[in-house]
């Protein structure tokens, strides 16, 4: 079996992980581990099962955050239950969608947004068959 985990970086990890918990309902599934200089060197988070990684930027090991002046390299694709729920939840916390909620045939119900940290989401609710 394989899988791939996505690995986020961004520049204040302790804020993100409060954010992905508030706005995203996010569990932290493996504590921050901090390292001596007070940086985050690794955390693991879920939604619903959807897990992935993140850090503080290491600027010795090449791992930035993305830079909010360009466009993002890569989306990360959320299913949720409630695509409107959801999205509500983000616009409340003050971040912008990009697109959406909308129904977008045959995929069901989606949303787009960049968090806070300059990651791209995009969030899907699949259609229901017969519906």
């Amino acid at each position: 079996m394989s899988e791939l985990t996505p690995y986020l970086c961004v520049a204040d990890c302790r804020r993100a992980i409060q954010w992905y918990v508030d706005v995203l309902g996010a569990e932290v599934t493996f504590d921050p581990i901090v390292m001596p200089d007070g940086h985050v060197g690794h955390c693991e988070l879920t939604v619903a099962g959807a897990r992935w990684m993140m850090s503080d930027e290491f600027e010795s090991a090449g791992v930035a955050a993305p830079d909010p002046d360009r466009g993002a390299c890569v989306s990360l694709h959320l299913t949720v239950d409630d695509v409107d729920a959801l999205a509500a939840r983000i616009v409340k916390s003050g971040t912008t969608m990009d697109r959406g909620p909308e129904e977008s045939p045959p995929v069901g119900r989606v949303a787009v947004f960049r968090d806070p940290f300059g990651h791209r989401w995009f969030l899907n609710q699949p259609a229901r068959d017969g519906t």
